[in-house]
């Protein structure tokens, strides 16, 4: 079972760096927006990079990755930050650092261009954040593995993969809030942005 971690801190800090990279950007900006008017105050995410349709903001690109690393309230940070602790180091071992963050950082942009895309300049009020995309984006690219890369994963991972899959879709679609294209986004984007790093990217 790849997903379980048997490492302890020191080992887990050594083997996994961009993961443990992410976790502290995750949590630094959580305390960062706790201490400037709070995680779940709009203005408060608008001003430290909340992704947005307001007409005024509609310029600053930036906000595409700023908001991967902001987290509305205590609960979405730590089942994001969970699912990155647990489900992403094997991923990154697998790929390397740099593909590996390649492909979260990627995959996080992909989910957060298809929400725009459905949320234009103009519409309803629209505020979004968090790594989630991201977080799809690694199930993804274990959907590749699982799916067309057999041998790289045992059956119990491959079952637990789609059980997490199916979970994750249901409460996508019945929780309100929740972002349900920054998910699919990130999904989609991960399976086939694995499928070209392990193409033109492979590791020496």
């Amino acid at each position: 079972m790849i997903f379980i971690r048997y490492e302890n801190w020191r080992s887990y800090l050594r083997y996994y760096p961009v993961t443990c990279l992410l976790l502290a950007a995750n949590i630094i900006m959580f305390i960062v927006l706790a201490v400037n008017g709070g995680s779940t105050n709009p203005y408060t995410l608008l001003k430290f990079g909340a992704l947005n349709n307001h007409p005024q903001l509609a310029g600053e690109h930036w906000r595409l990755l700023s908001s991967m690393f902001l987290h509305r309230g205590f609960d979405h940070l730590f089942s994001n930050s969970f699912a990155i602790l647990v489900f992403a180091p094997p991923l990154e071992r697998l790929l390397g650092w740099w593909r590996y963050g390649l492909l979260y950082l990627s995959s996080g942009l992909v989910g957060n261009l298809i929400s725009m895309g459905l949320h234009p300049v103009g519409t309803e009020a629209y505020i979004a954040v968090g790594a989630s995309g991201a977080v799809y984006g690694v199930y993804g690219a274990f959907l590749y593995i699982a799916l067309l890369q057999r041998q790289l994963m045992d059956e119990s991972s491959r079952k637990t993969l789609y059980s997490l899959l199916i979970i994750g879709v249901i409460y996508s679609v019945l929780v309100p809030q929740i972002n349900l294209a920054a998910h699919l986004g990130g999904l989609v984007g991960g399976f086939f942005i694995y499928g070209l790093i392990i193409r033109l990217l492979k590791r020496r």
